[in-house]
């Protein structure tokens, strides 16, 4: 076995000795033969954003090249309630470059993603994954760049109170064990993500955690490595699955809401980005941002009160997208600031040799260059966002950021460098425009702005209307208001949407 791929995670990669981007039926058909494998798993997320299943026990040779060559019909309207009954057929065909090996499955068995089809064979256009798709080509075709984003996802594992080192309220930033009890499922998460695809950067406790009667609730963080917006998408939908699944055998309960109690943290959802043009990140250039990420800044800036429809999809959002508690409501950017709705993190850009030597005397250090780190985070989406459709949005923000005339003086206009949510720079904030407040606020935005995702067909009409219906069904314009701190009250929708995405 080549050294390459000695230490990969991914069973297929490992045996196939080739990149999941380059497998084929062949190659699946002889991992399959070759290793006892019994079953084939078909995946595909609903309009819900949960993976769906659908099992094929493999009874010959021909019957798996059938299966995966042909793929099979599924019922589109009980996936997506924007598709009519009287028209709902759809074939799901696998994309082979998804496979992996289930962690799960007792019956030896090989899991595969799928797109879906109409009866006369094209991509479904109201797909959120073939938007996806569409979103990507026309951003290359506009700026000559491709996109790559990761997400951070954070969850709550909710599981009986233990009374031996409880880990102090709201103070759980990167504790460890024992005040740390969601250790073990988070790192047998991590290993079994690896080993479907997932490229992982790290996992780690966030800062919510408390005590309910008998309950302890403790947050939790994986964070994903920038790659293809493609790839970037289906790893998240497959790791909420596994984490889920491991909840369910631990014998917890785990969710990805965006509140789940008044005064806590919640979870978000957020998403890093950057353009590439080959191997070089084109979001900044001696040590500052370029012109191109101004302009990507931008395009996130214009269109990020439509963006929530996408990546804060039901009311118990809006509950988190409150002041003071680390999720933005005003439209703005800045540097490591954790106020604004797009962030420039931290991104190795000077004297990280300096510091590796200054940590490791004995170390010869030669400088290099890490610019390729530095991504541009987004920060308002939660875990009820369709992970497709929010990440097709942001590629259609920063091709909308580069079409945007005087799209470098707007971010300049926008940017902040203090804590906004300070009464001392409460003149500045007033200055600057909010993110809707409710999920019919957003259905609003959506349609005032569903020109720019409609442009070169990258958004289906039809697409649109579902989505804005479906905001507008909440009727929640006054939620907020009307529920005020009323905890009863607000567990109650807590519940309603305790597993969303």
């Amino acid at each position: 076995m080549s050294s390459k791929y000695a230490l990969n995670p991914h069973a297929l990669v490992r045996f196939l000795e080739k990149d999941a981007k380059d497998f084929t039926k062949d190659d699946i058909i002889r991992y399959v033969t070759e290793n006892e494998i019994e079953m084939i798993n078909f995946r595909y997320p609903g309009a819900d954003g949960r993976l769906k299943t659908l099992n094929f026990i493999i009874n010959s040779l021909d019957h798996l090249d059938n299966i995966l060559t042909c793929g099979e019909r599924v019922d589109g309207s009980s996936l997506f309630p924007y598709i009519e009954a009287g028209s709902s057929d759809l074939y799901v065909l696998p994309r082979y470059r998804t496979a992996f090996l289930n962690p799960f499955s007792e019956i030896p068995a090989v899991d595969i993603l799928c797109s879906f089809y109409t009866k006369d064979g094209k991509p479904l256009e109201m797909s959120p994954e073939y938007t996806m798709r569409k979103a990507h080509e026309v951003l290359k075709q506009v700026t000559g760049m491709e996109y790559e984003v990761m997400g951070e996802l954070e969850y709550y594992v909710v599981s009986e109170k233990d009374d031996l080192f409880l880990a102090s309220d709201q103070k759980g930033y990167h504790e460890s064990t024992p005040f740390n009890k969601g250790r073990d499922l988070r790192a047998l998460a991590m290993k079994y993500i690896a080993g479907t695809g997932g490229l992982i950067k790290y996992g780690h406790s966030e800062v919510g955690n408390f005590t309910k009667g008998d309950l302890m609730y403790e947050q939790n963080e994986i964070e994903f490595l920038p790659t293809k917006m493609e790839d970037a998408a289906d790893q998240l939908i497959i790791a909420k699955w596994i984490l889920r699944t491991l909840a369910y055998q631990f014998g917890v309960d785990l969710t990805f809401a965006p509140k789940i109690t008044v005064g806590k943290a919640g979870s978000g959802l957020h998403i890093h980005t950057r353009l590439k043009k080959g191997d070089k990140n084109m979001m900044i250039e001696n040590g500052k941002l370029t012109d191109s990420a101004l302009k990507a800044i931008a395009g996130y800036l214009d269109l990020a009160p439509s963006l929530t429809a996408f990546g804060n999809t039901n009311p118990m959002s809006y509950f988190r997208l409150v002041p003071h508690q680390e999720a933005p409501t005003n439209i703005c950017w800045g540097d490591r600031n954790r106020s604004v709705l797009v962030r420039v993190p931290l991104g190795w850009t000077s004297g990280a040799g300096d510091m590796l030597r200054d940590a490791n005397p004995l170390e010869k250090v030669e400088d290099q260059d890490f610019s390729g780190k530095q991504t541009v985070e987004f920060r308002c989406p939660d875990g009820s966002a369709d992970v497709y459709l929010l990440i097709a949005g942001l590629a259609v923000a920063v091709r909308h950021g580069f079409e945007m005339k005087d799209a470098l003086q707007y971010a300049k206009e926008r940017y902040v460098d203090v804590n906004i949510f300070d009464d001392a720079n409460k003149g500045g904030a007033d200055r600057l425009s909010q993110l809707p407040a409710s999920c019919y606020d957003s259905a609003l935005c959506l349609e005032k702005q569903r020109a720019d995702f409609e442009k070169y067909g990258v958004f289906a009409p039809g697409l649109i209307d579902g989505l804005v219906a479906g905001l507008k069904k909440f009727d929640d314009k006054t939620l907020r208001q009307d529920l005020g701190n009323d905890e009863a009250k607000i567990q109650k929708l807590v519940q309603k949407y305790f597993y969303c995405g």
